[in-house]
């Protein structure tokens, strides 16, 4: 009985929906042509040339973002969400420009938003990813002289990163990740129907932005964003006209006196730092700041005062054989402790839940109860 009450409230339910779904196309029969038209194009007619422009542009300008903040902060935040409100924007201008002209271009859908949104993600992925940030660039000789006659500092082990040779490298890595991304997907995400985040929340930004109501809000968040944009650009050439050199003006502001600036601790003003900051979770900034204090504020004066005896005194301190070598070596002494953990702990978390899923689908398959393996 209970069962014959429930099959006839979900078919009410049913019905309900269909109701509503008519009669909202009897209400805007134009916008469910336009559902229509989106769910029948083929996935070639999404990528267009107005989306790779498009694209490209985004992805330049979000690359030279990352490459600021990768080289001075080295905290890069994702910008998915940007990458698919910009693309919306634009193209969205671009089609409503071209028909105010009386011209009748394709009609802007969600798999065109989709793909704008993800070519600029895998621009900016790729230099950072690539290590234009971190480590591609510090191949050359200048840098194999900078880290100095060490053990580990072979002769001759230095690479001139060229165009073609960099062009290459790219491509392998980029290759590389799809030979391991797309069996990856295909058993998380296809087969057990694990929670993807990150493409989930974008896709549902983008499913918000193709409605009357998230066309409105895009248009909000637009106002938002140029204003901001317009004071960081103004905030950025007011510091230019006080700044003669690396270390004047508001770029290095000695908040808290000579002596502790001599210790870097200055104010920057740039907004970069600002908004990086804003991103990132107060966890992460939080992590930052003790980590800074301990090791500006007490580790690197206290090694420093070992200068001579610790490591030699002639040589600057930029060197790897000098308190950078310190620096560097603790820092990544922490960092490759804590990313073990982490990864020793996913792993366990996911074969775990693998486990499970399989238990479970073998229980429903057989109707069994199974031990688990």
């Amino acid at each position: 009985m209970e069962r014959a009450d429930a099959d006839r409230m979900q078919v009410a339910f049913e019905i309900e929906r269909h109701r509503e779904t008519a009669e909202d196309a009897e209400a805007d029969p134009a916008r469910e042509r336009e559902r229509e038209l989106e769910r029948l194009q083929p996935w070639r007619e999404q990528v267009t040339l107005r989306g790779m422009v498009a694209a490209a542009l985004i992805g330049f300008v979000f690359t030279v973002i990352v490459m600021k903040i990768a080289l001075t902060t080295g905290l890069v935040p994702t910008l998915n969400i940007s990458a698919a409100l910009l693309a919306f924007l634009l193209l969205r201008g671009w089609t409503s420009a071209l028909q105010r002209l009386g011209f009748s271009p394709q009609p802007f859908t969600r798999q065109e938003n989709t793909v704008v949104q993800t070519c600029a993600v895998a621009c900016y992925t790729i230099a950072f990813g690539g290590g234009f940030g971190s480590t591609l660039l510090g191949l050359n000789k200048r840098t194999y002289e900078l880290a100095g006659n060490s053990p580990g500092n072979v002769p001759g082990s230095y690479k001139e990163p060229g165009i073609g040779w960099m062009v290459g490298f790219l491509l392998a890595i980029s290759f590389a990740g799809n030979l391991s991304l797309i069996p990856l997907r295909k058993a998380f995400v296809v087969d057990y129907k694990l929670t993807y985040p990150s493409g989930t929340a974008t896709a549902v930004l983008i499913n918000g932005f193709h409605t009357a109501q998230g066309n409105k809000n895009a248009k909000l968040q637009l106002h938002g964003f140029l204003k901001y944009f317009g004071c960081s650009l103004f905030w950025s050439f007011f510091q230019w006209f006080y700044t003669a050199g690396n270390a004047c003006g508001f770029v290095q502001f000695p908040t808290f006196g000579l002596k502790a600036w001599k210790q870097t601790f200055f104010f920057d003003f740039g907004l970069t730092y600002v908004g990086a900051g804003m991103i990132c979770s107060h966890l992460v900034n939080l992590s930052t700041l003790l980590g800074a204090v301990i090791s500006w504020g007490i580790m690197w004066p206290l090694i420093n005062k070992h200068k001579g005896d610790w490591y030699p005194a002639n040589i600057p301190e930029s060197s790897m054989t000098s308190l950078y070598g310190y620096k560097s070596f603790l820092c990544i002494a922490l960092i490759m402790g804590d990313g073990l953990y982490h990864f020793v702990k996913v792993i366990g978390v996911t074969a775990k839940s693998l486990q499970d899923l399989l238990n479970h689908k073998r229980v429903s398959s057989t109707g069994e109860k199974i031990k688990p393996l």
